[in-house]
């Protein structure tokens, strides 16, 4: 039994679940979220809490009960609180402005490089070296921010980037001078 897969979904207030077959909405204080599930899995909801339960002991079954279950409560948590991922900007000149929608990075190259938000997700720029991505759907927010740190992922040499906040980068020594 997956240890992941046979913890209930809390539920919070002022948050409702509707189920549709295999279609789950998850409608909260900050909006709303709908997936379809596969259909290895179904939900069981007792009270303040959804039980997420496998049809048989198949292989797929087991594979996705974990994920299904991880996936419900990303949902829950999206629509109640939201999520948020930090990055830092690094380097002389480097920096970025938030506008409108899109946000546009300006990080060595000879152009600045513009990055437009998705549809949920709110860019935020602070001292115009450190980029909030916030919304209410964990992989569009964790996608979006991995794109961000993509246009100049932080060097070993000089640690130069974009970085997430709190991420440790090794640094190496550089060339040697002839002896």
């Amino acid at each position: 039994m997956s240890r992941i897969g046979k913890r209930p979904v809390p539920i919070p207030a002022k948050v409702t679940v509707a189920f549709d077959g295999q279609t789950v909405t998850v409608k909260g204080p900050k909006g709303e979220l709908t997936r379809t599930f596969p259909p290895e899995v179904l939900f069981e909801q007792e009270g303040e809490t959804i039980q997420v339960i496998r049809r048989d002991e198949s292989r797929p079954a087991r594979q996705r009960h974990g994920l299904c279950r991880t996936l419900l409560a990303n949902m829950v948590d999206g629509v109640s609180t939201g999520f948020q991922r930090r990055l830092e900007i690094q380097g002389v000149g480097y920096r970025a402005q938030s506008q409108g929608n899109s946000i546009t990075l300006i990080v060595g190259y000879s152009h600045p490089v513009e990055i437009p938000a998705p549809e949920g997700i709110q860019f935020a720029v602070e001292n115009n070296t450190n980029v909030l991505v916030s919304g209410i759907d964990k992989e569009i927010v964790g996608n979006t921010a991995a794109r961000i740190r993509a246009v100049r992922p932080p060097e070993p040499y000089k640690g130069k980037g974009i970085r997430y906040q709190g991420e440790v980068v090794r640094r190496k020594a550089g060339k040697t001078g002839k002896k």
